[in-house]
């Protein structure tokens, strides 16, 4: 055990990541300490948070909307940030370990960036941070230092199934899909989806930009582009299959033809508690597989036809440069407006590559590019959609 304990800053506390990362740190004893928490409007939550772990920060991002709530009930050594400033000054503090990143979307990458900046190990449950900037983002971490650590149920399970070989014995990886509850629906069925249906996730609960993508498998795609990068593997290299069970998280097959997975339930807090202890394994509060009942495993692969957005994440983890900036933000202002009822389902991807076939693609962009070009796509979405 250690000396003292690890100071853990949550981006996102009120999230499904941040809570169930609370729940994580509730069992480990005085393992760690909750040292900063943000959220975004769920101020009433932060504040219910902050009353349980007495942080030393708490981070409102929207600034205008926090100088309209009552601060009465917070503890009196918890002092209040807003807005980017406050985030970087909370990630980057020299008494800060761990920062877990896990804001939603591109709203997240500049926090994520202080962290990485700072040398902090990061365990990064924002996965647009790496699709978005992915190659800028390792260099910076190669840089300063920092740790980054996977969160993502996928990624984990490489990233633990990646330690059975080396990384030049790898044949490739295998990212596994749920597929969501449309995948055995026709391409005429899918044009009649309805936002309800599309929340209705099978096996995973969470929020609903990322159901939706679970539901057209933009989440693999945007998976795809993080493993590139997270990992440094070929896009060549990286294949999705399909598993309606969501037990097997991820496999790993090696030059040999062995193939190393990782299974348990469908429980956010394994991975993020393998992100918290790493290298260490203890024990936790996720679910476990209980094989005394017995349970089936299926596997089989995914119809690129019906769900385009695969075939988009290849290409672009293979272009790299601006393109995932692009996918990422032109994907998000599409399924805001699907949620919206503005567009239909099937809509969605066709929009996303619209939008990237019509950009100034750059190779070797700047973060300040790739920011300006994120606020671009998705004012582009909606020219694209509604013209």
């Amino acid at each position: 055990m250690p000396q003292s304990a690890r100071n853990i800053v949550i981006l996102g506390s009120t999230g499904s990541v941040g809570t169930n990362t609370l729940e994580v740190i509730a069992a480990a004893g005085d393992r760690f300490s909750v040292a900063g928490l943000s959220a975004h409007r769920r101020l009433a939550e932060l504040t219910s948070q902050a009353a349980a772990w007495n942080p030393r920060w708490i981070i409102a991002t929207d600034r205008q909307h926090a100088e309209q709530f009552r601060w009465s009930d917070l503890p009196s050594t918890t002092e209040v940030l807003y807005g980017e400033e406050g985030i970087q000054q909370a990630v980057s503090h020299s008494d800060v370990d761990t920062v877990v990143a896990a804001i939603v979307g591109s709203a997240g990458l500049r926090g994520t960036w202080t962290a990485v900046e700072a040398g902090k190990t990061v365990a990064l449950a924002n996965k647009e941070t790496l699709v978005m900037a992915g190659p800028l983002v390792m260099d910076l971490a190669r840089r300063c230092g920092a740790t980054i650590l996977p969160v993502d149920s996928e990624h984990s399970a490489v990233f633990q199934a990646m330690q059975s070989g080396k990384q030049d014995e790898i044949r490739r990886i295998i990212l596994t899909a749920s597929g969501g509850p449309f995948r055995r629906h026709t391409a005429a069925q899918l044009a009649e989806v309805t936002v309800e249906q599309a929340l209705d996730h099978p096996t995973w609960n969470m929020g609903p930009k990322i159901t939706v993508d679970s539901a057209t498998m933009m989440n693999k795609a945007l998976e795809i582009i993080e493993a590139r990068w997270l990992f440094g593997i070929e896009p060549e290299k990286i294949d999705v299959v399909i598993h309606p069970q969501s037990i097997v998280h991820s496999l790993v097959e090696y030059v040999d033809g062995s193939v190393m997975a990782q299974l348990s339930p469908p429980d956010m807090k394994l991975p993020i508690q393998y992100a918290l202890t790493y290298p260490e394994r203890t024990s936790g509060p996720a679910d476990k597989l209980d094989f005394a009942t017995g349970f089936g495993l299926e596997f089989e692969p995914p119809d690129e036809h019906r769900f385009p957005a695969l075939t988009l994440g290849h290409e672009v983890a293979r272009v790299g440069g601006t393109a995932g900036a692009v996918l990422n933000a032109a994907n998000e202002a599409a399924v805001q407006r699907f949620l919206d009822h503005e567009i239909r389902f099937t809509e969605i991807v066709p929009a996303c590559r619209a939008v990237l076939g019509n950009h100034n693609f750059d190779s070797n962009p700047s973060l300040d590019q790739l920011i300006q070009l994120d606020a671009w796509a998705r004012q582009e979405v909606t020219r694209w959609v509604c013209a």
